[in-house]
């Protein structure tokens, strides 16, 4: 008696790839961090926290994935300028960087702002980024298909009243990747920018306390959009796009 056909598993089109995520202890970087595991990335686990680094790991290995955890401050600028030289070392290539770390910061008039506030927004959303270009961009160049991918937000780009740090922050981000993109024009580099629209994270609980989760985006579905950026066959470079689903 033949056996009935069993399907065939789908191609990993990230076998072989090294991917760094940053924010991937939680909420959309937990997420796609996952999702690049499950398409045959190594992935690269950066965030603060250590337990929450471990758990998204635990996640990916039971689903035979790879990851190398990362715990690190943001704000810790010397450690950042470190990680390119470090990743170079440990895996002698990098092709996709993912940026979804963020710090919401204080909500409230921006003529009450506090600026050690704005500096932990700055410093997490702006700064740290500068460092990770600066020490990400040698080995996504050296990639044959490298892939960065920057989360961003709506109010980056559209003023809303109480949000001034974290869309001051958004609004540079947006800049730095279009600047990026332009620089990178004829590499095998592609660079864009991704705003993800409401998602059932943290950060959003935080900014909407008495939102109802269930009109919010899956986070698991989210990641699954911002992967298919970053696989070798898109060609998109330089691109704002919009991923609400809802």
């Amino acid at each position: 008696m033949s056996s009935p056909t069993q399907p065939s598993p789908q191609p990993q089109r990230l076998a072989g790839r090294v991917a760094l995520v940053t924010g991937a202890s939680r909420g959309i970087g937990a997420a796609v961090a996952e999702q690049l595991a499950l398409e045959g990335a190594h992935v690269v686990l950066l965030a603060r926290t250590v337990g929450a680094l471990e758990e998204v790991d635990d996640r990916i290995r039971a689903k035979g994935g790879a990851a190398t955890l990362i715990p690190q401050d943001l704000m810790d600028g010397v450690k950042l300028d470190a990680l390119g030289p470090a990743l170079y070392e440990r895996f002698g290539r990098l092709d996709i960087f993912v940026h979804a770390a963020a710090q919401l910061g204080s909500l409230g008039p921006i003529a009450h702002a506090d600026p050690k506030d704005w500096d932990k927004v700055f410093g997490v959303g702006v700064a740290a980024l500068l460092r990770l270009i600066r020490t990400t961009d040698p080995l996504l160049r050296r990639s044959d298909a490298g892939r960065a991918l920057l989360l961003t937000d709506r109010v980056g780009r559209e003023p809303i009243a109480y949000w001034s740090a974290y869309a001051a922050a958004k609004a540079a981000l947006d800049m730095m990747g279009r600047t990026w993109a332009a620089e990178t024009l004829n590499t095998t580099l592609r660079v864009n920018l991704l705003d993800p629209g409401p998602a059932r994270t943290g950060l959003r609980a935080k900014a909407f306390p008495g939102e109802d989760p269930a009109s919010l985006q899956d986070p698991v579905m989210v990641a699954r959009a911002i992967v298919e950026f970053a696989v070798p066959a898109c060609a998109l470079h330089g691109e704002l796009i919009d991923l609400n689903q809802n």
